[in-house]
């Protein structure tokens, strides 16, 4: 990182959980389940001739329709473990050939589309960023929580081997989900966004929290209301509240996730975390490495057969 460090806008202390966290989450999910899951999916035509994929559809937040990619191995016997899984700020879902790492090794896997991320579109952190009730990331967390059911609603799927699993914003979002979905096997978070807020937006020199440097410096009055929001939502808030053995990793000259941020969530954590730090690297932490290790570790908890 370069430069001298942007001015402490939420302050220099992680964001406090919220008093009512609990009943904030409890409240949107119950929300969420009000609406038949409806799964839907399509097999998609890629050529491929090991993997199975289809497009598949699900009712999420406000019931709205989340797309993503379901993967399979094509020649499985019995129910298989799983990961759900969240790709970078502005990603969605990538390309059905994209990523085909876990189906080769063996499990299922679903590829959330990010609400409204992907193609033209970039990300949406300051949507709703003033107020927790319409917060971008309230209904993009319960999408994901909703992910795992639908996981769960699969007869291909062993409901009781899945994990977690996201690089960037999608490790903010599995940090999300290890909190809000008991029974999860792992959650795995590489570089992950949305996490230590007021050390993010002070630290990072790229990335999206200069879009939120830029709003606070603009609206400098709606800082208290923006820390709130964020703090229903942050990666060291997820942590406190984590029940799945977690792995942490982070470059240690990445720019957009200071790995002072993954280090505060891996201090942060509840159950048992390892962090990996990767010295040299920047936002893709170890890259093909951390990817290896990763799969080390899924294997282990997987064949362990169900949550710790």
């Amino acid at each position: 990182m370069s430069g001298s460090p942007a001015p402490a806008l939420l302050g220099t202390a992680l964001l406090a959980t919220p008093d009512d966290y609990a009943d904030y989450w409890a409240s949107a999910l119950d929300d969420a389940r009000r609406h038949p899951l409806d799964l839907r999916r399509a097999p998609v035509d890629t050529g491929l001739t090991e993997v199975d994929v289809f497009d598949v559809s699900f009712a999420g937040a406000d019931g709205r329709r989340v797309s993503g990619w379901l993967r399979l191995p094509r020649h499985r016997a019995g129910a298989l473990p799983a990961v759900v899984h969240f790709n970078g700020y502005g990603a969605g879902r990538l390309d059905p050939l994209d990523d085909l790492t876990w189906p080769v090794a063996g499990f299922a896997q679903l590829v959330m589309n990010t609400h409204a991320q992907g193609g033209a579109s970039t990300g949406h952190l300051l949507d709703g960023i003033d107020d927790p009730h319409r917060s971008y990331y309230r209904g993009v967390f319960v999408d994901a929580a909703r992910a795992v059911d639908a996981l769960r609603a699969l007869d291909e799927v062993d409901g009781d081997r899945i994990a977690a699993i996201g690089n960037s914003q999608g490790g903010g979002i599995a940090l999300g989900v290890g909190a809000l979905q008991p029974g999860l096997v792992a959650v795995l978070a590489q570089a992950p966004f949305l996490t230590a807020a007021p050390l993010g937006l002070r630290l990072a020199a790229n990335g999206p929290w200069l879009e939120l440097r830029a709003y606070l410096e603009e609206h400098p009055d709606r800082v208290d209301a923006v820390a709130r929001t964020l703090a229903y939502v942050d990666g060291v808030t997820s942590a406190r509240h984590a029940t799945a053995p977690g792995w942490i990793s982070d470059g240690l000259a990445d720019d957009i996730c200071p790995p002072e941020t993954a280090r505060a969530a891996a201090e942060a954590y509840t159950g048992a975390v390892t962090l990996r730090e990767w010295p040299g690297a920047g936002h893709e932490a170890g890259a093909t490495a951390d990817r290896r290790g990763a799969l080390a570790v899924l294997r282990e908890r997987f064949a362990a057969g169900s949550a710790a």
